[in-house]
């Protein structure tokens, strides 16, 4: 009788960086084993919510919540909010009794696949960023494989359970059958002109639409279309700054993102590591604009990896108002480098992240289950 995998927990979220993984895990597996069982455990009040069961799956919500590092005393509900998160955990994993329990990151998957370890459930583990946060460090020592995007994380995990896979991103970003110049006319702008593309995540990024607002001239001036996805916070900002210049658009969400990075000659982006996935698979000339706000830094860290291979360009966040724009303008000036610079990221790209998590994650079930049945 055909092995086949049965029941799975997969847990992450809070972002987007996280959950599209792990949906895309998730489809990996279902176009694999159709009849599989598949839990989300995702943190409550967080977007995971409402994608996950809008993509087809069941989650169960946790209550818990990130640590305040600079108001420590705030931390004694986290406290408390962690010991509630890990007794759920436990009775979730207890009673949906998966075969592994596969982590992305995000608050909840600290207390999940502590519970799965203890409950004698394999765990695996999808490490996005190339210096890893405190929980996965922890819960590397006994998970049974650390799926990695960046190499030299031997540092910090178990070096024999390491598997080089690359992060898994939205499918549909790779199936725009598009060229650059109809994908800018289905946008809207001109398909003659170059587009930069700025994208800030969903809440968006302050200090980079700030200084984008103090350019919408320049970058305009030098010949290419500006398509401005804001986030939520800087709506009225962007809006005031592109009134009256046909070639610049600002929008809170961008819906359409495999169109929008087709039509791309330049984009401006966090280095999440979700987003640095995308364009190496997209083979996108990139300014990177890391952003402060993230624990160890990671963000910071995940842009060297490319400015050390000639792949992007890193603006500091404290440097942005004064910076960004005339980074976006000369590469809008320097056709070789931006071509150079495409090249140099699509070389890191590692495709078919999500089959390959899926590969590892069969080789650790039948395995177990073989050493079981002995």
């Amino acid at each position: 009788m055909k092995q086949k995998i049965e029941r799975v927990i997969i847990s992450g979220g809070g972002t987007g960086g996280h959950i599209f993984p792990a949906l895309s895990i998730a489809g990996a597996l279902r176009r694999r084993y159709p009849d599989v069982d598949i839990l989300f455990v995702g943190a409550d009040d967080r977007m995971e919510m409402q994608r996950v069961p809008a993509a087809g799956y069941p989650i169960v919500g946790l209550p818990v919540a990130g640590f305040d590092r600079k108001r420590l005393w705030r931390n004694f509900r986290t406290l408390w909010l962690l010991c509630k998160s890990m007794r759920k955990a436990r009775r979730t994993v207890r009673d949906f009794r998966p075969q592994i329990a596969i982590g992305v990151g995000g608050y909840c998957s600290g207390p999940t696949l502590k519970a799965a370890q203890r409950l004698g459930v394999p765990t695996l583990i999808q490490e996005q960023n190339g210096y890893p946060g405190v929980t996965n460090k922890l819960l590397g020592k006994k998970a049974r494989a650390i799926c990695v995007a960046y190499e030299g994380t031997e540092r910090f995990f178990p070096a024999d359970r390491i598997h080089l896979t690359g992060n898994p991103v939205r499918a549909s970003l790779l199936d725009c059958a598009l060229t650059p110049a109809e994908a800018r006319s289905r946008l809207g702008f001109d398909p003659e002109r170059p587009l930069v593309l700025v994208v800030g995540g969903s809440l968006g990024a302050t200090t980079v639409n700030r200084a984008i607002a103090a350019g919408v001239d320049a970058i305009t001036g030098a010949g290419a279309s500006l398509l401005w996805q804001t986030g939520r916070r800087d709506t009225e900002l962007a809006a005031a700054a592109t009134a009256g210049n046909p070639n610049a658009r600002a929008t809170e969400f961008i819906s359409d993102m495999d169109v929008a990075y087709r039509a791309a000659d330049l984009v401006v982006s966090r280095a999440g590591a979700g987003s640095i996935s995308e364009l190496q698979l997209l083979g996108k000339a990139t300014v990177l604009v890391p952003s402060p706000n993230v624990t160890e830094d990671h963000q910071r860290k995940n842009a060297m990896a490319l400015v050390a291979r000639d792949a992007a360009v890193m603006v500091d966040d404290a440097d942005a108002d004064t910076q960004l724009v005339p980074a976006v303008t000369a590469l809008l000036a320097d056709d070789a480098r931006r071509g150079a610079m495409s090249r140099a990221i699509a070389a890191m790209a590692l495709p078919d992240s999500a089959d390959r998590i899926v590969d590892i994650a069969e080789q650790i079930i039948f395995n177990t289950k073989q050493h079981s049945d002995a």
